[in-house]
């Protein structure tokens, strides 16, 4: 009996011993997260747009969960090794990453990358959609989109175009296609800054812009003819769509969102997004969101989710329709 007794108590003891270890080892609840600082991956070298919003997002994030969320700038290769590096973080709630519609649904259609857009990542925000412009040199006699166009048709006109990355420069070359203006060739440069600055010098005499260009636009140094949004932008009210210059296929713009490695726990997804959602709705937050010419989004992550597979489908096509290539 005694022996009965000792191992009805040690099996107690061993049930209870396997039930504290699972609590120790299982991943971390909305109640307990976060114990310790985050980190934000942002793909991207410091000083640009997306890293001007990771920065404003990751202060108002981590004043929200009480502990600190540093910025991780890992740029290189347009993008992919940051986002690659943060699908391969351990999906426990302590990685994010802010990413934008180039790196996180292109590349992976253009280029052979260690993440899938969608599979690699589970959603938490998005944050804001960035409108494109397209905007041509001042000394350039086209005042309007078709002016334009009837100047790349003529024969003999040796015109081009600026690219700073592979998004811009396919969205550019779906222009020519619908234009018809097969002629205009691209001139790449070592990003946005670049490209802008040959538009404004004349080097080139287009270039298709993330609203970089903004105050090269009110200081008159580059000419803005249309907007790429599917409506027009209350930053340059003036300048026509291309939907309504005829170019129904020419809708695209970038966006910023905020990820995390797929597999992280859907709790501290949800409670990372329940705090961002209170962000979103902040005014000082959504100013200055538009103050970086950025449209303010407050979606759910299925509808971030939705996004990025439509978007992703969408690329293939583009890619498939234009034969378009590209290296990093």
């Amino acid at each position: 009996m005694f022996a009965s007794i000792s191992a009805s108590r040690l099996r107690r003891r061993a049930m209870v011993a396997l039930a504290l270890g699972l609590a120790v080892s299982s991943p971390a609840s909305a109640d307990s997260y976060p114990s310790k600082p985050i980190r934000m991956i942002v793909p991207y070298a410091a000083g640009g747009a997306t890293d001007l919003v990771a920065r404003l997002i990751a202060q108002h994030l981590g004043a929200g969960l009480k502990q600190p969320v540093v910025v991780e700038n890992r740029p290189g290769a347009n993008g992919v090794i940051g986002t690659e590096a943060a699908a391969k973080a351990a999906p426990d709630g302590y990685t994010l990453l802010m990413n934008t519609a180039g790196a996180q649904t292109l590349n992976p259609v253009l280029f052979k990358v260690g993440y899938d857009p969608v599979r690699s990542f589970e959603p938490i925000a998005h944050i804001a959609t960035i409108p494109l412009v397209l905007i041509v040199n001042p000394a350039l006699p086209a005042r309007t989109l078709q002016d334009y166009v009837a100047l790349a048709r003529a024969k003999g006109s040796p015109m081009s175009y600026a690219s700073g990355t592979a998004m811009i420069e396919l969205v550019t070359e779906t222009f020519k296609t619908s234009a018809k203006i097969p002629d205009v060739q691209a001139v790449s440069y070592k990003g946005t800054g670049p490209a802008l600055t040959a538009v404004a010098g004349g080097e080139v005499q287009m270039a298709i812009d993330p609203f970089v260009s903004i105050p090269m636009i009110k200081a008159g140094r580059v000419r803005p003819l249309a907007v790429l949004s599917p409506t027009r932008s209350s930053a340059l009210p003036e300048v026509p769509t291309m939907v309504e210059l005829g170019y129904r296929d020419m809708v695209f713009f970038s966006w910023a969102g905020l990820l995390a490695p797929a597999g992280t726990p859907k709790e501290i997804v949800g409670r990372v997004a329940e705090e961002m959602s209170r962000i979103m709705a902040m005014p000082s937050v959504r100013e200055r969101l538009l103050g970086f010419d950025f449209e303010p989004v407050n979606g759910t992550p299925a509808q971030f989710r939705q996004m990025m597979v439509d978007e992703t489908a969408r690329w293939h096509a583009i890619v498939k329709a234009t034969g378009y290539k590209a290296t990093p």
